[in-house]
């Protein structure tokens, strides 16, 4: 069963420095790029983000770098989430029937308020079972 919880809340954020693979942003190529993405920098102790950047076409597979992680970051990208005011929603429920609910729930989102456009939707995997979506608001 997946939990949507549409209360949304306001909460800001710091920049915060990520390893980045780059993909378009399609089903098909999403799914094939987290699973070559986890497989390369390793699921244990990480902090997984993804990245949604519409006006490029492009979705970012993001992972906070670790102080054990090799100094060529696996080869990828350095980047950074855009620290700001974000508005924030949950998700939970199992994998893999809770990525079905990412989408509406960041169009949801997008009713509620007026997103900052100079920022992308972030989501956040708290936790296997838990997704936090995150829309930038000025």
């Amino acid at each position: 069963m997946i939990e949507r919880m549409f209360e949304a809340k306001r909460f800001t954020s710091e920049p915060s420095r990520v390893m980045l693979m780059r993909v378009a942003d399609e089903l098909p190529a999403i799914q094939h790029g987290w699973n070559h993405f986890e497989n390369l920098v390793g699921l244990r102790g990480r902090k997984f983000y993804g990245v949604v950047d519409a006006k490029a076409g492009e979705y970012h597979l993001c992972a906070a770098p670790r102080p054990d992680d090799p100094s060529d970051h696996f080869g990828l990208e350095i980047g950074e989430l855009a620290g700001g005011a974000y508005l924030r929603a949950v998700l939970q429920g199992e994998p893999p029937a809770i990525y079905e609910h990412i989408g509406p729930t960041a169009r949801h989102l997008h009713t509620m308020a007026t997103a900052d456009d100079a920022r992308h939707d972030v989501e956040f995997y708290r936790r296997h079972d838990e997704i936090e979506i995150w829309m930038p608001v000025r």
